[in-house]
């Protein structure tokens, strides 16, 4: 069982890390599922406040990335639909990461231009959802750093404790 346990816990948090950048996979609870299941094996003893801390930290990073963006898009004068467009345009790049050379770089890309054309179709004049687009794009990019860092952490907590 002991096996079982780690195995599924390794699947979770590598799922957990590829949720911090693929929408609609919920990367840092994934991860702290992972991290709950590895404290039941003989492998790793989490205490009942490391658990919770790590529950509390993944619950709040959660919640920062539906805000984050959209504090970055406001700060910087946009509007919905230039979070929108940051969100078609994340979920454009990773339909197409299996289908074209752009990798990682239109990860970055297609949000930005995502938010941008979002900002012009509302109206906005060129410089103004330029602003916009780039502080949904920052908001964007503040959110998945952080269950990014989090998806890692846990990843290396959880080797460390195999490893050791």
């Amino acid at each position: 069982m002991n096996t079982v346990l780690i195995v599924i816990a390794l699947l979770l948090a590598l799922v957990g890390i590829l949720g911090s950048v693929i929408p609609g996979l919920p990367g840092p609870p994934v991860s702290w599922v992972a991290l709950l299941l590895l404290g039941f094996t003989t492998v790793a003893d989490y205490s009942v406040l490391q658990l919770v801390v790590a529950a509390l930290i993944a619950i709040i990073i959660t919640v920062l990335d539906y805000v984050v963006p959209s504090i970055s898009t406001k700060k910087n004068g946009g509007s919905k639909a230039g979070v929108w467009g940051c969100n078609i345009g994340l979920v454009i790049s990773i339909i197409g990461l299996p289908f074209g050379p752009q990798g990682l770089l239109g990860v970055i890309a297609w949000p930005f231009v995502g938010a941008l054309v979002g900002e012009l179709l509302s109206g906005k004049a060129s410089k103004q959802a330029f602003r916009a687009a780039w502080g949904a794009f920052l908001g964007f990019l503040t959110g998945t750093g952080l269950k990014l860092v989090y998806g890692l952490v846990i990843a290396f907590i959880m080797v460390r404790d195999l490893i050791v």
